[in-house]
């Protein structure tokens, strides 16, 4: 009951979010059950299951946007109350996976419903023209297959969930996690609270060898002491450049070789089919896919390169406040941005592959990608939202030391530039080589 209470009684925006997941399940299924409409009307295996391999994208697609609306999903996060009355990590993770499973299954509900609409099964008026093709009118349904597709968006998705919110084993011993870390980053076995400006005065000498000696308990009469100075009437950057820093950057993601090394792949496999005259094979699909990856894969490593080149040439506060959570949020940030980019790029070679010989799959298309696309710009938004959940600390920090809202606002808007200005001509130049093999 207590579990039940803790989904039904989320926020607004939290059933908005699950709301999305429904929606994206809807649209997957009803692409799903159209592919197998086509089976039945057509007796072509090849082209019906070309159909069935484009299914993919949209599946994947809503099970990324399940998993980021349940990690950023209060109600299910481990709290040691909760622990006390039997709901630990592994209970809360299983209500995770039910709840996100609940949503998919109400949006493969309400695809059948319409497909069943549109075929005539309801009101015995079937949809015409080159619709009836996709929705095999006039044929039986078989009710096992319709319910075995329906099934893949719910199973996928809260087993990614589940592996996804499944409890860790916390790092022990000399691990990354045990460690505190010093000035400018440097380990160090006492964790001192360092002041924000410290980062920006490269060329002074702040004391550190007496400044490593405090101890913990220094550190509570320190913060105590930087907020009497803020309140007293330090505003703008000098108030910014009292407050402690919202992150320690991490060490860069390991992923942009490898992603480069499958972009570089996905952009020969398309040439090599436009020289074969395969371009709408499913060999097409695997040459998108491997494009769409290799954005994927570089999309963290260029989040946290950005945040490196934000603090370059002298930075101020501002600069140092928005590079410094590039870096730290890049895995998060950069994954979903990536796969927007990914998106993109495919979207556009598709413009000129998909659906030149077959004109009744121009609406299915136009319905994959709209679904693609919305659900990553949805994934990219929830992501935004879990990084701001996770420095909710730091910034009521940031206002309880007098730092104004429009620093804060700047500093944000300044992270969103600059990642539009790196990844924006990535993405129309990646576009631009994987629709000129494809386009023939």
């Amino acid at each position: 009951m207590l579990a039940l209470r803790l989904s039904l009684g989320a926020q607004p925006a939290v059933q908005v979010r699950r709301l999305l997941v429904a929606g994206a399940s809807a649209g997957t299924g009803f692409l799903l059950l159209s592919a197998l409409g086509h089976a039945l009307s057509r007796s072509d295996p090849a082209a019906s299951a070309l159909r069935l391999a484009w299914c993919a994208a949209p599946l994947a697609a809503t099970v990324h946007l399940a998993v980021a609306v349940a990690r950023t999903d209060p109600a299910t996060r481990p709290r040691p109350g909760l622990s006390a009355v039997g709901l630990g990590p592994v209970k809360l993770m299983a209500v995770s996976a039910a709840t996100t499973a609940v949503s998919c299954v109400l949006g493969s509900v309400l695809a059948l419903l319409v497909f069943l609409q549109l075929r005539g099964d309801l009101t015995g008026t079937p949809l015409g023209g080159d619709a009836r093709e996709f929705l095999a009118a006039g044929r039986p349904l078989p009710l096992p297959a319709a319910l075995t597709l329906l099934a893949l968006v719910p199973l996928s998705a809260s087993a990614a969930v589940a592996v996804t919110l499944r409890p860790r084993e916390p790092v022990t011993g000399a691990g990354r996690a045990a460690r505190a870390y010093g000035r400018f980053g440097a380990y160090r076995r006492t964790p001192v609270l360092e002041s924000f400006g410290a980062y920006g005065r490269f060329g002074r000498q702040l004391g550190a060898a007496a400044h490593g000696r405090r101890t913990t308990a220094e550190a509570p009469g320190r913060e105590e002491g930087d907020a009497q100075a803020g309140s007293a009437g330090a505003s703008g950057a000098e108030t910014a450049g009292a407050v402690v820093p919202p992150a320690v950057p991490t060490a860069a993601p390991s992923g942009v070789p490898w992603g480069v090394a499958v972009l570089a792949v996905g952009v020969a496999v398309e040439a090599l089919l436009s020289r074969t005259g395969s371009e709408d094979g499913p060999a097409a699909f695997l040459g998108l896919a491997l494009t769409s990856l290799g954005l994927a894969l570089v999309g963290p490593g260029l989040t946290h390169l950005c945040g490196r080149l934000l603090q370059t040439a002298r930075p101020g506060a501002l600069r140092l406040l928005a590079g410094r959570v590039l870096m730290t949020e890049a895995t998060r940030i950069g994954r979903p941005l990536g796969v927007v980019c990914a998106v993109v790029s495919a979207a556009y070679a598709m413009a000129s592959l998909h659906g030149r010989h077959d004109p009744s799959a121009g609406p299915l298309v136009v319905l994959g990608v709209l679904l693609v696309a919305g659900c990553t710009v949805a994934t990219l938004l929830t992501a935004a939202v879990e990084a701001k959940q996770a420095h909710a600390d730091t910034t009521a920090s940031l206002r309880r030391l007098g730092a104004p809202a429009g620093t804060l606002r700047r500093a944000a808007a300044l992270r969103a530039g600059a990642l539009f200005a790196l990844f924006g001509p990535l993405t129309v130049a990646v576009a631009q080589l994987s629709a000129w093999p494809l386009g023939g």
